[in-house]
């Protein structure tokens, strides 16, 4: 599952018990990119609360299938095929087959604009800058989000998504974790709630 000892759901005691519950799928499943935070629990807490907020929060504006788009770009840039897997299973729920077929075919030939034409196109040109070229950010580029009619909210939610799937992917990536056990897609998708981290 990983290259680090994590601790089960049978196992877990105290505090990794009670996240462990609050963020646990069906049958006590733990997506193995959480249970690999079960030796400092507390990291777990601070990625599941950044997690909620970047996707599954009612105060983002920008559309989840959008979001989840994103995600799958920023892992796929990154060859993160952990989260490539996860939230592509996530995108089919929000659209349709023909949409996700060519969703993931122009990520997968890393070429956006194939499919996506204006502000979507703009948002995934940034979320590629933001990831392979951060040090060659200039406020030009966030300068092109705001023409392309993103508003500076919609643009903090474009940068805190990217940022957050960089994070992801390389505590995937940086400790070998697969998704040996895991039941992909699954995701805490009851916006209204942001304490609410239950995975279905």
């Amino acid at each position: 599952m990983s290259w680090i000892k994590t601790i089960t759901y049978a196992e877990a005691t105290g505090k990794l018990k009670q996240l462990y519950n609050r963020v646990k799928g069906p049958d006590n499943n733990v997506d193995n990119v959480l249970s690999i935070h079960s030796l400092r629990p507390h990291t777990l807490s601070a990625h599941m609360g950044l997690y909620k907020a970047v996707i599954h929060h009612s105060g983002n504006s920008l559309p989840k299938w959008y979001l989840e788009t994103l995600g799958i770009y920023v892992s796929h840039l990154n060859i993160c095929t952990y989260c490539v897997a996860h939230h592509s299973e996530g995108l089919k729920r929000l659209v349709d087959k023909e949409e996700y077929d060519n969703i993931q075919a122009c990520i997968i030939k890393d070429q956006p604009h194939f499919h996506f034409k204006g502000k979507w196109l703009e948002g995934m040109e940034y979320a590629k800058l933001l990831t392979n070229d951060v040090h060659l950010v200039e406020e030009a580029a966030v300068a092109k989000l705001k023409s392309a009619e993103f508003t500076d909210g919609e643009i903090l939610e474009i940068n805190q998504l990217v940022s957050y799937f960089n994070y992801v992917n390389r505590t995937v990536l940086g400790l070998g974790v697969n998704t040996k056990g895991d039941i992909l897609g699954l995701s805490p998708n009851n916006n209204e709630d942001p304490n609410n981290w239950s995975h279905a």
